[in-house]
């Protein structure tokens, strides 16, 4: 099991040795590594100096002046932007789709683009949202996607729109999606120092069906990786593109 695997390739490729089938929490795409800024798609198309700048202000909830600022340094380079952007993204989305073995059951995350996904996913790769599968004799449900921020990336949905896929979901074993159920422990980074968005309708299904797992990423550094609701084991599986390694569930 990974989530938010921004680009990280090189072990997505062996993530899913020994497992009957690997399960990607979404999150393909490495647009700016917060770590590391000349890395992503922004400082190959703007420089690290000004993926630099980028991130203060949105470390400093300065949303409005980094999408001023983003607009500036369009306009300034003179490029199709959305063109530039889905040529980088289709480069990474190659490597990465390759890079999965079979099977492969995934998601969308909120900074991927799911009408390009149909493109390269292959024969082994599932991919899934708002449905449910079998795997091993238990019933796995997917919801992919994210809900409105100030960040405005790219699989952003309201939240009307994602109760709705929970809900066709129903009753599962265990309840895969790429945001957490919306509770402080679960939705703050310790590292950005701020809460990210987590689901209330995710944490009603949770309280509701009582699915045996709850596994979820999206918040890199989060307060708590682990915690019981209910009857419910919920687990942030992990930033796979910082750590490496997959989480494996053990039945």
């Amino acid at each position: 099991m990974v989530s938010d695997v921004h680009g990280n390739a090189r072990h997505l490729a062996r993530a899913g040795e020994g497992a009957d089938a690997l399960l990607c929490l979404g999150d393909l795409v490495l647009f700016l590594d917060y770590a590391d800024h000349t890395r992503g798609i922004f400082p190959d198309l703007f420089g690290a100096e000004n993926a630099d700048r980028l991130v203060e202000l949105r470390t400093a909830r300065r949303f409005a002046e980094a999408r001023e600022f983003g607009r500036q340094l369009r306009a300034e380079v003179g490029m199709d932007y959305p063109v530039a952007v889905e040529k980088a993204v289709r480069k990474q989305y190659a490597e990465l789709f390759a890079a999965f073995p079979t099977p492969t059951y995934a998601t969308y995350g909120n900074v991927d683009m799911p009408p390009l996904w149909g493109e390269y996913a292959g024969p082994g790769t599932t991919v899934l949202d708002g449905e449910r599968v079998e795997i091993g004799g238990r019933v796995f449900g997917f919801v992919g996607g994210g809900l409105r921020t100030p960040m405005r990336t790219p699989y952003e949905i309201d939240d009307e729109e994602y109760a709705a896929k929970i809900e066709a979901v129903g009753e599962v074993d265990v309840l895969c999606t790429h945001i957490p159920p919306d509770v402080p422990e679960l939705v703050y980074d310790t590292v950005a120092r701020r809460f990210e968005r987590g689901s209330g309708a995710l944490l009603d299904a949770i309280r509701r069906t009582r699915p045996r797992y709850s596994l979820f990423g999206h918040v890199h550094q989060p307060l708590a990786r682990r915690m019981r609701i209910g009857a419910t084991e919920c687990v942030n599986v992990g930033h796979f593109a910082a750590s490496g390694r997959p989480w494996v569930l053990e039945w």
